[in-house]
């Protein structure tokens, strides 16, 4: 029994860390497309709808619609939050810098599992609290050169992020033996309502709808379902810590694709924060000898 909570929850870590690998690719195929923020989030959301629900439509057969009825009230909660979270990510960037919302999303952790203990009683061991400070470190580190633009509306949507997302890491692990793919798949086709009233010009074509197809299914969609199997399995504040890796990987890319070198101290947070992460997954599975 013990083993077989092991197995599950090293699965878990490996599916949050790949659903953070998936979701840092969102800087490079940002300035990979060249259309206005609110068009491009209206096909990413709806590409990466199309591929949630043919994913659950493939694993589910002719369980599908049990398993989307399932989700119950719960999972309408966290299609919202998952939503709101994506239009609180666009607005707080408009309004204040990056650095500014990978500060207070850096909090993320610490939300998370305050969260997850209030709610639910999901009590943290030493270790993962330990490696979660690492990384608010590595990420002071990384915008310790960036100033602040001291937005206060910005600042405050950058929080709402923050919290929604924690908020819907705990719901999925409250009712993680409810599978929470149809909320993913239904945030996903939310994010892109709430964006279509402000999308402008015609539809793309060529390359710029094949990147928005890219952008939809690798991105935001395989981010998504990783992400929401991956939860069940472990803890919302190491959850939360491993995805700090996407913070990390994000200029990584760009700086591969367009040549951008991060300055060094993105580099050596950097480090910190992946360290930490991994110090999380491989300390959470060490027992003593004798237990």
């Amino acid at each position: 029994m013990h083993g077989d909570s092991e197995t599950r929850s090293g699965l878990g870590s490996v599916l949050v860390a790949a659903s953070a690998v998936f979701y840092s690719t969102a800087g490079f195929f940002t300035r990979l497309i060249p259309l206005d923020a609110f068009t491009t989030l209206f096909w990413r959301g709806v590409f990466a709808g199309a591929f949630v629900l043919l994913f659950i439509i493939i694993t589910q057969k002719r369980a599908t619609l049990q398993t989307i009825w399932a989700i119950g009230w719960s999972g309408l909660l966290v299609a919202f939050l998952s939503a709101s979270a994506t239009v609180c990510y666009l607005s707080a960037l408009k309004l204040t810098t990056v650095t500014e919302v990978m500060a207070i999303n850096a909090t993320s952790p610490f939300v998370s599992g305050a969260l997850a203990w209030l709610i639910i009683g999901e009590k943290e061991d030493w270790k993962s609290i330990s490696c979660s400070l690492i990384a608010l470190v590595g990420v002071a580190i990384m915008v310790s050169q960036s100033t602040m633009s001291g937005n206060i509306l910005g600042a405050l949507l950058a929080f709402a992020m923050t919290l929604s997302l924690a908020l819907m890491i705990v719901i999925m692990r409250l009712k993680r033996s409810i599978s929470m793919l149809p909320a993913s798949c239904l945030s996903a086709f939310l994010s892109a309502a709430i964006a279509w009233p402000f999308v402008d010009g015609p539809v793309p074509s060529g390359a710029t709808m094949w990147f928005l197809v890219l952008f939809g299914v690798v991105q935001f969609g395989l981010g998504l379902v990783l992400l929401t199997i991956g939860t069940r399995h472990i803890t919302a504040l190491r959850s939360s810590l491993i995805s700090r890796v996407q913070t990390v990987l994000g200029p990584i890319w760009v700086w591969f694709a367009f040549g951008e070198i991060p300055p060094a101290t993105t580099l050596i947070g950097g480090i910190l924060v992946v360290g930490a992460a991994v110090a999380a997954v491989l300390l959470a599975n060490l027992r003593p000898r004798n237990a």
